[in-house]
């Protein structure tokens, strides 16, 4: 998988991050020595999201061969069900369910219609709308009751990784003492010298609820580097939402080639 497939899996699993601009949470929280995994990953469940729907305007700034790209997207999300992307004047639009990835730009007259698998083997890891929309809100990847961890510490984290590593994709999670949310997923692919990580940079309280405020997400292959960074403004959440979505006649489709 070249740095340009890295590119697109990104744009889709990047769009959709849920925040609010409210107040700021300020990580003052000291580590624990004491506290087990056991402990932290039953902290870290308190937090998962509850809300049933969001809006929100995003700055999306990426970063690739020195080359800054900036825009502005409305989001529109219903949790566990979909997430919706659209670009000013509708130039680009995309809209993520649990079967499908969709999207389409009109700049370039072209769309994408397929599902996870290819994205999965692509980027060498299962993927699915519940692991996106979990990397998306600030919550683990994976579902930390469904393994055993060990932990340890830095000085700014708690981290979690697999008792047992994976030899072919290892996994560390780093969470932050003071409200127990991802200050940090990474995932490493040593054999296809592929790295990716996502970093939560800052949260803010909506409704009770902890959410990323800023994040940024590293992709790398070779030598080859992709960075993308968001910021979350103008939210709301539980209100009636709509996802209009129709690719334009005449586009030309996107068809990536199968991972080798």
């Amino acid at each position: 998988m070249r740095i340009l497939k890295i590119s697109l899996i990104c744009l889709i699993i990047t769009l959709g991050i849920s925040c609010k601009s409210a107040r700021s949470v300020v990580a003052s929280g000291k580590i624990d020595d004491k506290l087990s995994a056991k402990q932290l990953i039953k902290e870290n469940g308190k937090r998962d999201a509850k809300f049933k729907t969001l809006q929100a305007k995003v700055k999306i700034d990426i970063i690739q061969d020195l080359k800054e790209s900036s825009y502005t997207l409305n989001l529109r999300m219903e949790k566990d069900k979909t997430i919706w992307i659209s670009a000013t004047l509708g130039l680009a639009r995309a809209i993520i369910t649990p079967n499908s990835v969709r999207f389409y730009d009109k700049i370039n007259n072209q769309y994408f219609d397929g599902d996870y698998k290819l994205l999965s083997d692509l980027l060498g890891i299962e993927l699915n709308f519940d692991k996106v929309q979990s990397l998306l809100i600030g919550e683990p990847l994976y579902d930390l009751n469904d393994d055993k961890y060990i932990i340890s510490t830095n000085e700014n984290s708690y981290i979690l990784q697999p008792k047992n590593q994976d030899l072919f994709l290892e996994l560390f999670l780093l969470l932050n003492p003071s409200h127990f949310k991802m200050d940090s997923q990474q995932l490493l692919q040593p054999s296809k010298k592929r790295f990716l990580q996502i970093d939560y940079l800052g949260y803010q309280k909506v409704d009770k609820e902890i959410l990323p405020q800023n994040m940024k997400i590293i992709a790398v292959e070779d030598s080859e580097e992709l960075n993308v960074v968001m910021e979350y403004k103008s939210v709301s959440v539980n209100e009636d939402v709509r996802f209009p979505f129709k690719i334009p006649s005449g586009f030309d489709e996107i068809i990536l080639e199968d991972a080798k």
